[in-house]
């Protein structure tokens, strides 16, 4: 299957029949891999029994095709002649001369092959052998020995190189070398990655190796087998000290063809078929679908991925060592088969074609070639008297000084290709190197001993991803946020924790040892973390040591020798002693006990080998054999121990093994069983894979946005980065494709999920249209103590694909699939819509297989109700992603009516500020409270402005809040305010500013409840808001020690929203003026100890002794104890009073309250209020407004409030445009 994947071919002496050579490879259940060479060679048919079935399967054939070329001509026999155009019969000539064959014309050929099976990938020897062995079969003379002699000195008396060492064996014709890298060295890698960089040029590599990285779906595409297996083992060998852990399967059989079907990631590579389009390979799922065309040097990516970190830099490095190599890094465009074989027929046209100097390689005979020479000639006849006799002479072509320029340069080729594989390599080492050197730092060690880590091992927590991503210079965020989610990387992970208890991995020491290396040699802090790129310093040294081990041999292998099985014993002992000696002198081939007749040579031949002879081998007491034979006892003992440990645990998987690795079991699929049964349970494991993984990402997804009741619960880090949420949300994506696109029936779109959603809309829409339903009522209003509220949002799946469909930025299946995911997941609705959607049985038994996933219900219902334990949190991964579309939006003002009109007689207007911009001011249509608008996406709405403009009789205002809704997210806001807007009324407000907090929904508040998920901040309560009078109510005033309290954290949230990266803060207009921000806090202060709080009947504010601290500062000169203090004083009193005059004469009608806020918030971005407290706590105003024990008149508490808000001097405060518009300071 896997050395003819296309089984048994046939061929005539007019087609091609130069032999080919491919490898493959066959990865076991427990990931240990070995390598196959192959060889493919034709061989004359000699059974006329075959030739005449094959003429008979021809002349059908070409009947068959025949018909075809005549089947769209008229039916009339009498036309049937003139009916055929010149084309036809152009067409038809064609095909019967080229698509024949003739028993008594043609000599019928077929494909053999030889194979060779190795533990290493040793590609360039085994090659070697297999050639060597052909060129024996082909060649005029016989090899020395049998064949047979040959094979069994490879197979048993040629050991593995050791780690470090070289080895020199021997083939049929001339010796072999191969060599295997020492335990600090890079792993072997016998593929030539030039050939790799010219099939896909520099860029597209990166870009395919980026795919691998992230574990998507890759495909290769070409019709040579080894260009498959070269390009897959030349990237994979390129993810040190990373390693592929999903199915690898680089040459896929064309009778598994079915295994493109598997929800997994994989690399896989598909032979095309010659002029095959592109577009017409079906292929079950493209949604992650990485296809890689070798033979056009083309690409299809997935959609958003993010690109490698220092991608130009590193691509600018690679470069450099390619063009040494003298490698163009766009790749060879010309590389293709057929232009190297047009190449290789007219260099032997050159050669032999006579002219130019060149001499044919036949033999030329002297005599012949100089006859009718005159000086030759006179010398014959001279030769004739004296009676010397001349020879006829013969100028041979030189053969042999060509064949040793052909072999030297083809070892100089060697050479350089494998200079460039070490130097290549160095330089993908040493950027994971940099990358990662500070990995161990990260990695948590929470088990006393390995049997309770692999117990417990999908429950913990191995590595700190939160604190390792914050560690990163913030460009290598988007991949490395990926990279560190995938499997490989998991593994690599498990590995640094085994490595406590058992043998590190090779892969692992290897890379520790290097870091090791840059900390020696640059030592560095952690935090000093950048992006710089650091090129790689070890290149000149680099495979020094490997090209030391094949000019110099260390190892000569026992030559195929003479001898009798008697003595076969003995001579392996000492060729165990030479071994260990590192003795040169090499054995020849030996004659082995044959029947007589068997082994005989015929030219052109493969001879049957005598297996009972190939059978055996010598006894086995070489030191590499008994090594590998302790390791695999080793591996033996250790699989073992998991199975003890998973059968004593009945609430573990039965094998802990699966529990170090997720999916191991599916790993690569066993290639040599077929039977239904088989695929069957082959199928059944996907579906358990998929169910397991998607109960793994739906927990990580709760866990990380939880918060701090999930640490309480011992679940590990309180926050979530915007940045690991939307790479969750990503991986979530990404999964469900995977589940949609299992057991398709037939493949519609690229996009598996998206597909099956249009088919269930059409019929939706087509049961709607034909259904006279009666007509529909407006929605329903959930009515609010006032009577007004928003209207109820429907519920609709199709209502959510429309909002996709009409979003003009995405442009593709795969795009809308993910926006409608999103979306659903924002709304709450995933889970709901998915179980409405595979609700409709006839349209899941016409689109999916009896085996696929979404047909299994125990599973499907086990999935749908992980889905819907994401509805205990909130995400706004629609919302934060889409930051450009145009969203229609609904707002209602809602009055208290007991309190003030309904309705106003003034014109008022509103404005909706969020996150990523506002709406601008917007004028409310007279006597309405409820407005529509569309605009460009806010997303989290934070502040609404509301006024008037105070004209007619009901002027004044009571709004108890505001309500505005996203109509396509459905999220909405309430924005409290319980103050009047009016003259003459409250603070002679015409304008407030309201903060927003979202609204949970009646269905979910249940769950929100159990979560405990920290509430959203608000707009200051109506008690703190109105004026000192309602403070002496039934309200309780908060004491000094809650005041100074809420000071400190106020400023704390501040300091700790500045710490986080950029990308990932919050509002600050909500730590500044919510419910607990920092004007609250400041409000406070100011307002403990008021000795009265009316004067005159007249409600006194904080911004009456503002105004009163300004006359006194304007008016009176200050006294300081030096001219230094003088000045600073007078600094701060001149903007104190300039900031609060351009505050008062701004063109707004803000009330006092609302004046103060922007003061605070003024005094906070510009670093002020630490220099204008101590001036307001000594202004005489105090003594007259405020009691003794007044915070203000405390200098203890003045100046602890000082230090407190000199913290945040350090930060660079930007304030939203709503909070401080029309003031011109």
């Amino acid at each position: 299957m896997l050395c003819m994947p296309k089984g048994l071919s046939f061929r005539t002496q007019a087609d091609n029949r130069d032999p080919q050579f491919h490898s493959f490879i066959i990865t076991r259940e427990d990931g240990s891999r070995t390598y196959g060479f192959v060889l493919t060679f034709y061989e004359e048919v000699t059974s006329k029994q075959i030739c005449t079935a094959m003429q008979t399967l021809y002349q059908m054939h070409n009947a068959e095709q025949y018909s075809s070329v005549y089947a769209s001509s008229s039916c009339s026999m009498d036309s049937l002649a003139s009916s055929i155009d010149e084309g036809d019969a152009t067409s038809l000539a064609k095909l019967q001369r080229y698509n024949s064959y003739d028993i008594s014309r043609d000599t019928l050929y077929v494909s053999k092959c030889i194979c060779l099976i190795a533990p290493l990938p040793f590609m360039q020897a085994c090659k070697k052998f297999l050639i060597q062995l052909y060129q024996a079969v082909t060649s005029q003379q016989p090899p020395p020995l049998p064949l047979e002699s040959y094979i069994h000195n490879i197979l048993y008396e040629v050991p593995l190189p050791p780690p470090g060492r070289s080895l020199k064996f021997y083939g049929v014709s001339e010796p072999i070398i191969c060599q295997r890298p020492g335990p600090s060295e890079l792993p072997l890698s016998d593929y030539p990655l030039r050939e790799v960089f010219e099939l896909l040029g520099l860029e597209n590599l990166v870009q395919v190796f980026t795919c691998i990285l992230l574990e998507m779906q890759i495909l290769l595409y070409s019709q040579d087998y080894q260009r498959l297996m070269t390009v897959a083992e030349g990237i994979t060998t390129l993810l040190f000290p990373f390693q592929w852990q999903h199915v690898y399967v680089p040459i896929l059989p064309a009778s598994l063809l079915h295994f493109l079907d598997a929800p997994v990631p994989y690399l896989m590579g598909l032979q095309s078929k010659e002029g095959t389009d592109r577009s017409k390979l079906e292929l079950p799922q493209e949604a992650n679908l990485c296809f890689v065309d070798i033979d056009n040097h083309f690409i299809e990516l997935p959609e958003e991925f993010p690109q490698f970190p220092n991608k130009l830099e590193f691509i600018q490095e690679i470069s450099e060592v390619l063009l040494q190599f003298g490698i163009p890094p766009e790749g060879n465009l010309h590389c293709s088969e057929s232009v190297t074989k047009l190449k290789n027929l007219v260099l032997n046209d050159l050669v032999n074609d006579k002219k130019n100097g060149n001499i044919p390689s036949n033999a030329i005979n002297m005599y012949e070639l100089l006859k009718g020479n005159e000086t030759i000639a006179r010398l014959q006849a001279l030769a004739k008297r004296t009676g010397v006799t001349v020879e006829k002479m013969t100028i041979m072509a030189p053969v042999a000084e060509r064949e040793r320029d052909v072999k030297l340069q083809c070892e100089e080729v060697e050479l350089s290709d494998y200079k460039l594989n070490v130097q290549i390599r160095e330089v993908f080492a040493n950027h994971f190197t940099q990358m990662f050197a500070d990995y161990e730092a990260f990695v948590i060690q929470a088990a006393p001993d390995m049997e309770s880590w692999l117990t417990n091992r999908e429950q913990m927590q191995n590595f700190d991803k939160a604190s390792f991503l914050s560690d990163q210079p913030e460009p290598y965020l988007p991949f490395l946020s990926h990279f560190i989610e995938t499997q490989m990387f998991a593994t690599f992970i498990d590995n640094k924790i085994m490595s406590q208890w058992e043998e590190k991995d090779s892969f692992l020491r290897v890379f520790d040892s290097r870091i090791e290396k840059i900390r020696l040699y640059n030592v560095r802090a952690p935090a000093l973390r950048t992006s710089n790129y650091q090129k790689c310093s070890t290149l000149k040294e680099a495979g020094r040591l490997s090209i030391q081990r094949l000019i110099s041999v260390d190892i000569v292998a026992p030559e195929p020798h003479i001898l009798s099985r008697d003595m076969q014993q003995v001579d392996t002992q000492s060729i165990e002693q030479r071994l260990m000696k590192i003795d040169h002198t090499a054995i020849h081939p030996h004659l082995l006990d044959m029947k007589i007749g068997q082994g005989r040579y015929e030219q052109g031949f493969f001879p049957k080998l005598q297996s009972d002879v190939l059978a055996t081998g010598p006894t086995n007491n070489n030191r590499w054999a008994s090594r590998s034979a302790t390791a695999q006892r080793r591996k033996d003992r250790l699989r073992q121990h998991s199975e003890h440990i998973g059968l004593d645990n009945d609430l573990r998987e039965k094998y802990m093994q699966e529990a170090r690795t997720l999916g191991k079991n599916l790993r690569q699929p066993k290639l040599s069983d077929l039977s239904p049964a088989v695929i069957a349970q082959t199928n059944w494991k996907f579906v358990e894979g998929l169910l397991k993984e998607c109960r793994m990402k739906t927990k990580r997804m709760l866990v990380e946005k939880m918060g701090h009741e999930a640490v309480e619960l011992g679940h590990g880090e309180a926050n979530i980065t915007g940045l690991e949420e939307n790479t969750l949300i990503a991986s979530l994506c990404d999964l469900l494709e995977r589940i949609w696109s299992h057991g398709l029936q037939v493949k519609q779109g690229k996009s598996a999920l998206w597909s099956h959603l249009l088919q269930y809309q059409e019929r939706e829409e087509k049961q709607e249209h034909n259904a006279e339903s009666p007509i529909a009522l407006g929605p329903e209003r959930r009515k609010s103590d006032t009577g007004i509220t928003l209207p109820t949002l429907r519920v609709s799946l199709i209502q959510d694909m429309r909002h996709i469909q009409n979003m003009s930025e995405i442009k593709t299946d795969v795009g809308r699939a993910r926006a409608w995911i999103r979306l659903s997941l924002e709304k709450k609705l995933l889970s709901q819509h998915l179980k409405q959607l595979l609700s409709n049985q006839p349209l899941a038994k016409k689109l999916y297989k009896r085996y696929a996933f979404l047909r299994c219900e125990e599973e499907r219902e086990q999935f749908l109700y992980h889905l819907l334990s994401l509805n205990a949190v909130d995400y706004f991964c629609f919302t934060s992603v889409f930051t450009t579309i145009m969203i229609p939006y609904r707002s209602v003002i809602i009055p208290i009516k007991k309190l003030s009109n309904a309705i106003t007689t003034s014109n008022p207007w509103i404005c909706v500020s969020g996150e990523l911009g506002d709406t601008g001011i917007m004028q409310i249509p007279k006597n309405h409270l409820e407005m529509t608008f569309e605009c460009q996406n806010l997303g989290k709405l934070t502040t609404v402005q509301i006024g008037h403009d105070n004209s007619g009789l009901l002027a004044k205002w009571l709004v108890d809040c505001v309500m505005v809704r996203n109509e396509i997210t459905g999220h909405t806001y309430k924005f409290p305010c319980g103050r009047w807007l009016g003259k003459g009324v409250d603070d002679g407000s015409l304008e407030r500013i309201l903060i927003g907090e979202l609204v949970s929904s009646t269905s979910d508040e249940d769950l929100g409840k159990q979560c405990r998920t920290p509430p959203q901040q608000k707009s200051p309560t109506t008690a703190r808001r109105l004026s000192i009078t309602s403070l002496t109510g039934k309200n309780t005033k908060p004491n000094a020690g809650q005041i100074q309290e809420g000071i400190g954290e106020a400023v704390n949230n501040i300091v700790k929203h500045f710490h986080k990266p950029e990308k990932e803060r919050g509002s600050l207009t909500i730590l500044l003026c919510g419910e607990n921000g920092l004007v609250a806090a400041l409000e406070q202060v100011f307002h403990h100890g008021f000795k009265s709080a009316r004067i005159f009947h007249k409600n006194i504010f904080i911004w009456d002794f503002i105004e009163k601290a300004v006359a006194y500062f304007e008016t009176t000169d200050q006294i300081g104890d030096n001219e230094e203090d003088l000045l600073l004083q007078k600094s701060s009193c001149k903007t104190f009073c300039h900031y609060v005059n351009a505050i008062t004469i701004a063109p707004r009608s803000i009330g006092k309250d609302g004046k103060f806020q922007i003061l605070v918030c003024l005094g906070t971005r510009d670093h002020l209020l630490p220099h204008w407290i101590p001036l307001l706590a000594e202004c005489p105003a105090i003594t007259r407004m405020y009691e003794e024990n007044a915070l203000l008149r405390d200098r203890m508490t003045v100046n602890s409030l000082i230090r407190v808000l000199q913290t945040l001097q350090d930060f660079n405060i930007v304030l939203e445009g709503s909070l401080i518009k029309g003031v011109d300071v």
